[in-house]
């Protein structure tokens, strides 16, 4: 099996991102403690320790190189187990189908391994983040549930099948997104073991924020409103998908963080991380709704473009929005630097992963 070697970033220093929405407006991100720590554009140094151990790790072939795909399968396996036994068939069948067809339908898994990387990160173990992982995917697969229906983007395809109001009807597939994010929170409070009753509580405010009226749910009325508007700027379509879209990126590494025992300098760290993640996956999202296809995707390829929505290539150019998902990878890795080497691997991978993915 080939080893994944992430090179050593030699990117000339860059200008600041025009992103005046998150340096200017304190309320803009929010966490259970309202930190003042927020997300702010920094020249990015040529070389990161972080990379270069990394590049050390990806080419020794010890035992401790790090194999991405194999990772990555590994942690995925473990997830889809966790949630077949979570969401098990029982009655009512007929919702406990719904809920199964579209959570279990596959997929990368990229939140629930988040979650896994930074609690392990910070030294705790994937037995306590299972719980808090399996729920951002149970929340991301309701979310997407309730994208697809006539009422929202009107989707019929979804991880290459059929949407679930397409199989279960629109009246089942609400409903079934509906028990999903009610299970999440049940889930995360009943079966998280190895974390203090103080850290699960807070984990469980941090989900909740994240996907509330001032977060995902705020992120996806705002991109709503702002479909065929005539002045939408980069500060509102940032702002949407810091929102829609990062959030629940963000709440996936920051459960896992304080899960695994994190101290606050490093929770705060890794937030910065996953707000740059979770923007540089809204805006590879958005090149890949113009660059692949409906096979190559699995969902409904440029959807976007026919909702007349604003996305970063329409408004920046597919040549800008490339170089803005580059920025974003490297500030990523810059805000983990200062963690141990070898552990980070994981979480330098998949930002890697999400820059670079075709899908």
């Amino acid at each position: 099996m080939s080893l994944i070697a992430i090179p050593i970033p030699k990117w000339p220093h860059t200008k600041s991102i025009k992103t005046s929405k998150i340096q200017h407006n304190p309320n803009f991100f929010f966490s259970l403690s309202k930190p003042t720590t927020r997300l702010t554009r920094r020249p990015i140094p040529t070389r990161f320790s972080v990379s270069a151990a990394t590049v050390v790790a990806a080419e020794d072939h010890s035992a401790a190189a790090f194999e991405f795909k194999r990772y990555m399968d590994d942690k995925a396996a473990r997830v889809n187990t966790a949630l077949d036994a979570a969401v098990a068939l029982r009655e009512p069948y007929r919702i406990h189908e719904s809920m199964r067809y579209s959570l279990l339908a596959g997929g990368k898994r990229v939140r629930p391994v988040l979650c896994i990387a930074a609690c392990e990160l910070v030294g705790g173990a994937e037995l306590t983040a299972m719980p808090a992982a399996c729920a951002v995917e149970m929340i991301h697969t309701m979310s997407l549930i309730h994208d697809d229906l006539p009422c929202m983007d009107n989707d019929d395809l979804r991880r290459g099948k059929p949407t679930n109001h397409k199989v279960f009807g629109e009246s089942v597939a609400v409903l079934a997104g509906d028990a999903l994010l009610a299970f999440a929170f049940e889930h995360v409070a009943t079966a998280t073991r190895g974390a203090s009753p103080e850290r699960v509580l807070r984990a469980m405010a941090e989900l909740g924020r994240c996907i509330g009226s001032e977060g995902l749910v705020g992120g996806q009325v705002a991109d709503i409103s702002s479909e065929g508007a005539a002045e939408v700027g980069v500060e509102q379509l940032e702002y949407i998908h810091v929102h829609k879209t990062a959030a629940l990126l963000e709440a996936s590494v920051v459960m896992g963080a304080i899960l695994g025992g994190g101290d606050e300098a490093a929770v705060e760290k890794l937030r910065k991380f996953s707000q740059c993640v979770g923007l540089l996956f809204q805006v590879v999202d958005d090149i890949l709704d113009v660059t692949k296809s409906s096979e190559e995707l699995g969902k409904t390829a440029g959807k976007d473009l026919i909702a007349d929505k604003t996305t970063y290539p329409k408004l920046l150019g597919l040549e800008r929005s490339r170089e803005l998902a580059e920025e974003l990878k490297n500030e990523a890795y810059d805000q983990i630097s200062g963690f141990d080497p070898l552990r980070a691997i994981p979480l330098i991978s998949l930002a890697n992963y999400i820059a670079y993915r075709n899908n």
